[in-house]
Order: C-alpha cells, then sequence, then structure tokens
C-alpha cells in the first residue's frame, strides 16, 4: 500500500480522501533532518507553507511520485529539483480564488460605510449617526488593476452591484476585458478617474511601490484604494500621509511589505483606513478546498491517473524530458523575449517548429513558450500546466506550425506575436554543445547568446550609431559585454543588440531615442 506523508497542518477532509488508498502519517513540525531521514519510505509528501521541501529532501525521497502543496506558491518547494528526478508537483491554484475576492470586496463596501469605526463606537456605548455618512459604490468607478482569476471575479461581483469598470492588465486582451465588462485603459486613466481601486498584482521589480505619492497625487480626493494582492506594491507611507491629509478617500489594505505589521504610520492614521492581518485566503471553505483539491490529484497520480493542476511538466517520462530540456529552456526564453518586444498585451502567438525539431513532441515546447510569454505578467504563478489555461482566459489565441525545410541549424524555433502595438518575432536555435542562440529578431539575422540583461534597437544602417550608443552608455557607467547588428540592405534599418552589465539606469533609454537614426529601442531582462 502507497503512504503518504503530511508534514504541515491540512484540513481532516484533504486526509480523509487520501485514506481511502493510502497509508497516511501526519507527522507535522519535523526539522530539516527528521524530514531527510523520514522521507524515503513515502510515495507523496503533502505540505503547506512551513515544509521546505529542498533538493536534499527531493534527493532522499527515492520513492516519492508526488509532492503536493495545499495553497497557491509553490515557492517552499524545489521544483527544479522535482521535475529532475521525474517528481511532479501540484498545487490549487484556484482554491482561495474567491474568499481572496470576497475579502476585496468586503474591504470595499466596509471603508464606504465606515463599519469598522461605526462597530467600535456602538461598543463604546455611543450612537453616532452623523459621524458615519457612508458612500455607495452604486454608479462609481472601479479601477481593477490585474485581471487574473481574483481580479475578474472582483470585477464580475461590482459590475452586478451596478458599478462601472475600468481595468488596467498589460497582458490580457481587450476582447476578455469586454467579456468581463471593463475597459481596459492605462493605469495614468485609473489613477485619475477611478473612485475606488482594487489592485490584485504579484510583487515584482516592476510592481513595487506602484502606487506611490506621484500616483496618489494624481487620484481624486474621494478615491478609495482596496489591496488583498501582495504587500509592498504600495507605498505605505506615501498611502498613510494621502488619507491623512485627504489627498485621497480611504484605503483598505489585507496585505505589507512586512508582515506581520510593525512599527507603522499606518497604524497612526484615524479614520479612513481599514487594516486586517493577511486574510484574503482565511475562510473555512478556502482551507478546506485547497486540501481537498490537492489530496484527490495525489490520489489520482497514486492511483495512475493525471493530476489537473501540475506545476512542472506532467505526463512525460524521465528520458523524454530530458532530451526536451534544451529546447523548453529555449522555447521559455524566446516567449519572454518575444513578451518584452511586443510590449506585454499579446493577442495572437505563432510558434513554429523548424528544420530536425519538428520530428519532437511539439506539445511540451508551445506550452514553455507560453509559460515565458506569461512570466512577466505571472512570474512564479505560471507553470507548465496552467500556461495554456492563463493564455485561453486572456484572450491569447496559438498557432503552432512546422516547417522542416528550414537548414539553418539542427533544429531551431521561431515565436511570432501580434497585439495591440503590432507584431514581434524571434528566432532561436541550439549550437552542438546546446548553447542557446538568439538567431533573428523582427526578420533581421543576429547570433547572439541570451542575457540577463538586454538592449535592443531598431536604426538606420548610417555611420556614428554604433559609436554613439556606446558612447552614451559609457557615459551613463553601462558596461556592454556584447555586441552585434544585424542588417537586411546596405543603407536600410537594423537591429543592434547589446548585452549588457545591469539594467539600464532611469532616463537613459530616452537619451537613447534622442539619437538621430534611432527608430525604436527596447530594454529586455531575462
Amino acid at each position: 500500500m502507497a503512504k503518504v506523508l503530511v508534514s504541515d497542518s491540512v484540513d481532516q477532509a484533504g486526509i480523509d480522501i487520501l485514506s481511502q488508498v493510502a497509508q497516511v502519517d501526519v507527522k507535522t513540525k519535523l526539522s530539516p533532518e527528521e524530514l531527510v531521514a523520514t522521507i524515503p519510505e513515502y510515495d507523496a509528501l503533502m505540505v503547506r507553507s512551513g515544509t521546505k521541501v529542498t533538493e536534499e529532501v527531493i534527493e532522499a525521497g527515492n520513492q516519492l511520485k508526488i509532492i503536493g502543496r495545499a495553497g497557491v506558491g509553490v515557492d517552499n518547494i524545489d521544483v527544479p529539483a522535482a521535475t529532475r528526478r521525474g517528481i511532479m508537483v501540484v498545487n490549487s491554484p484556484e482554491g482561495n480564488t474567491i474568499a481572496a475576492a470576497e475579502h476585496a470586496l468586503a474591504m470595499m463596501l466596509s471603508l464606504s460605510r465606515h463599519i469598522p469605526e461605526a462597530n467600535q463606537s456602538v461598543k463604546e456605548k455611543k450612537w453616532e449617526r452623523k459621524n458615519f455618512i457612508g458612500s455607495e459604490v452604486y454608479k462609481k468607478t472601479l479601477g481593477v488593476v490585474g485581471l487574473g482569476k481574483i481580479g475578474s471575479h472582483v470585477a464580475t461581483v461590482a459590475r452586478a452591484m451596478g458599478m462601472k469598470l475600468l481595468a488596467y492588465d498589460p497582458f490580457i486582451s481587450a476582447e476578455r476585458a469586454e467579456q468581463l465588462g471593463c475597459r481596459l485603459v492605462d493605469l495614468d486613466i485609473i489613477f485619475t478617474e477611478a473612485d475606488y481601486i482594487t489592485l490584485h498584482i504579484p510583487r515584482t521589480p516592476e510592481t513595487e511601490n506602484l502606487i506611490n505619492a506621484e500616483a496618489l497625487a494624481k487620484m481624486k480626493p474621494t478615491t478609495r484604494i482596496i489591496n488583498c494582492s501582495r504587500g509592498g506594491v504600495i507605498d505605505e507611507e506615501a498611502l498613510a500621509t494621502a488619507v491623512e491629509n485627504g489627498t485621497i478617500g480611504g484605503a483598505a489594505l489585507d496585505v505589507f511589505a512586512e508582515e506581520p505589521l510593525g512599527e507603522s504610520k499606518l497604524r497612526e492614521v484615524g479614520s479612513n483606513i481599514v487594516l486586517t492581518p493577511h486574510l484574503g485566503a482565511s475562510t473555512e471553505e478556502a482551507q478546506t478546498n485547497v486540501a481537498v483539491d490537492v489530496a484527490e490529484q495525489i490520489r489520482d497520480v497514486l492511483l495512475g491517473l493525471p493530476a489537473r493542476s501540475a506545476v512542472n511538466i506532467p505526463g512525460l517520462n524521465p528520458d523524454v524530458l530530458e532530451q526536451l530540456r534544451p529546447f523548453l529552456q529555449l522555447a521559455e526564453t524566446l516567449g519572454n523575449l518575444v513578451s518584452q518586444l511586443a510590449g506585454g498585451r499579446v493577442e495572437q502567438l505563432n510558434v513554429r517548429l523548424q528544420g530536425e525539431l519538428t520530428d519532437s513532441q511539439s506539445q511540451p515546447i508551445v506550452i514553455a513558450a507560453l509559460k515565458g510569454l506569461l512570466s512577466q505578467a505571472l512570474r512564479e504563478r505560471v507553470n507548465y500546466v496552467n500556461a495554456s489555461i492563463e493564455a485561453k482566459e486572456r484572450g491569447i489565441r496559438v498557432i503552432e506550425t512546422k516547417d522542416a525545410s528550414v537548414h539553418d541549424y539542427s533544429g531551431s524555433l521561431r515565436l511570432e506575436a501580434t497585439g495591440s502595438l503590432g507584431e514581434h518575432s524571434v528566432t532561436g536555435a541550439l549550437l552542438s554543445d546546446q548553447e542557446m542562440r538568439i538567431t533573428n529578431v523582427d526578420g533581421f539575422p543576429i547570433n547572439v547568446p541570451p542575457n540577463n540583461y538586454m538592449l535592443f534597437t531598431l536604426h538606420r544602417d548610417m555611420p556614428g550609431i554604433i559609436g554613439k550608443i556606446g558612447s552614451l552608455l559609457g557615459g551613463f557607467n553601462v558596461n556592454i559585454a556584447s555586441m552585434q547588428v544585424g542588417r537586411k540592405i546596405v543603407r536600410g534599418d537594423a537591429v543592434m543588440v547589446l548585452s549588457i552589465d545591469d539594467p539600464l539606469p532611469e532616463g537613459v533609454l530616452d537619451e537613447i531615442m534622442k539619437v538621430p537614426g534611432i527608430r525604436d529601442a527596447y530594454t529586455i531582462k531575462l
């Protein structure tokens, strides 16, 4: 009989499901050493956020078939190590969607009707009705920043409540937004027009302190902000000052840059602010849902059935996985690159397998390309199983083609992304030593390895361009690791690709655009 180790506290409903097919041992608060010593005898491991499933644990689990995380994130699991061992990792990406969305709506209504302050007032034996005149949300404008699963549900309910909807999400199509009743706009429109702003975005370098003093200054004095997504996407001190000074109407926060919330100016704001201790997923139903969801997947895998929410590549045996691994990395890198070139909002992706690559299994390569395409928007939330679903939900059309007639390399991959800003294409290949190369950008032939930080320019092929760009970057202390130019005809248009050691300082891209002959410029982070 199979054996399952449950190393964190989970809802009993999940344990009951596992008990139907396996011996279940619940051993919580194991030390890392105890877990490594214990895991060899188990076929499956179920955790929440407390257990760190390191490479050492995975290597010791020589019988492990599946690791299940009863929750959304898998940052406490070494997914690459599990994938190398052919161990499936599953999670529950939708288990707390409704809970988080409902909490955001509850925070919005509590803020609008001064419910926390009114509650405290009555408990203090007061009856101050005139002090708690609220605002209706009906016919007000709600700006939804991030139209993923949670943001979409908030939008759906808000629309049913009679609210007008604006939305910002650079990785969703206008058609999908329209289906939700949202008008897709830039952030500045949301900042200036919305009566309420609700955030449903991950914390990334691009979204950190997205709501700052500058953004707050653009808002109406009646605007209210709700954040039940991630801490750190709001400058909390600037927000506290804005609420206190009446720059905006109020704020409701469930998440904070540092948790638990310590000394903070937010605590000093007397009214028009609601603070809760990260309760977005804290419902009985959500806790049960994630436990049942993951337990069912572990049960199915132990019975030889597929899992529905695997985080790593499902359905491939380790031998096939090992053969495809270099091409999956290539596809993911190219997807990430073309997403940034296209400006993020992609409506169609054409995945073209070329040369000998046409003989390979194409589905994992297409999925890897989608994972790379969506990685800028979803970060750790996108994986090899949900990439196709996430793309479909965002209205991205995927076309797969094969062309065995291409013989530049033994096998190459071309991605063409069409979006609101036009069409961009990238082609990549593997050399004999499996080193990746970018071989074409927007029809211009090049041959460069991917780099963490890259600068792409489209310019006229004319004397002095390269020198001017080099001098400009040098003036900003930007070190160039490599440079290559690709052109189709002499004195026509050309593409220059620079690999640089560090991100470009603020304002450099604007200076590059001022150089005569430069038509466009993009910074890329891979």
